[in-house]
């Protein structure tokens, strides 16, 4: 599940099965994103220290305690179900581990006196972050670690020439839906000035850099939204 890429096409490949389809804009850059009016549904905001949430091909020991027969390795398929023995199939994803952990020993409650079980990751989605736009490598990367706004611009390689630095466009996911969207001053932040807003990149994160100052953008957009910025034509 790991994949680093400096093609363009492939990192807009990506973005689209991160984020969902969007339609290209026409112009070089999109000069206006969002309306500034409010979403319908506000988007909820998550916590800094959110639990893991288990993804499609996530693979994960069950460990049963007390009946080691029924211990087995599972994979979360496609469709979000993982196939358990004696009970068939559950709908696990996007659940943390204890609720995973709850969802399958209420499946097996008609096969076992309240089971104890314990979930072991073996293999899932790596922590990592997304690079586009005018720097020198855009694509997607791992995120080892405490890792700075600047710090991950240095990772793709640096800012291009004709990079607005100064306008560069965060998007954070707030929910399943939504996503925030912050505009920061690297420019300022690389010349020591205003280094509290080099921010620490969280798992998911996409930063954007473009040419040119943006005329207006909403603070909260559809998830389906941000694939418009890792079009190629953007870049």
């Amino acid at each position: 599940m790991l994949f680093r890429s400096s093609n363009l096409i492939l990192v807009a490949i990506t973005c689209a099965g991160l984020f969902g389809q969007s339609k290209p804009l026409s112009s070089s850059e999109p000069a206006v994103v969002a309306s500034e009016s409010k979403p319908a549904d506000r988007p909820v905001l998550q916590s800094r220290d959110q639990r893991y949430q288990l993804e499609r091909g996530d693979v994960f020991d069950l460990d049963f305690a007390l009946t080691p027969e029924f211990n087995q390795t599972v994979t979360v398929q496609p469709d979000g179900y993982i196939s358990l023995r004696s009970v068939g199939d559950v709908k696990i994803l996007g659940q943390t581990i204890p609720e995973a952990s709850a969802t399958i020993r209420t499946a097996y409650a008609n096969v076992l006196d309240s089971p104890t079980i314990t979930i072991m990751l073996k293999d899932f989605e790596k922590p990592y972050f997304v690079a586009g736009g005018w720097v020198d490598k855009p694509g997607r990367y791992d995120l080892r670690g405490e890792t700075t706004l600047s710090q991950a611009i240095q990772v793709a390689g640096g800012l291009k020439d004709g990079a607005k630095a100064s306008h560069v466009i965060l998007f954070r996911s707030v929910s399943n839906d939504w996503v925030e969207v912050k505009i920061l001053n690297v420019e300022h932040i690389l010349a020591g000035k205003d280094v509290r807003e080099d921010v620490h990149l969280r798992p998911g994160d996409m930063f954007f850099i473009p040419k040119s100052t943006f005329a207006k953008i909403s603070p909260y957009i559809p998830r389906t939204s941000v694939g418009a910025y890792f079009n190629p034509v953007n870049f």
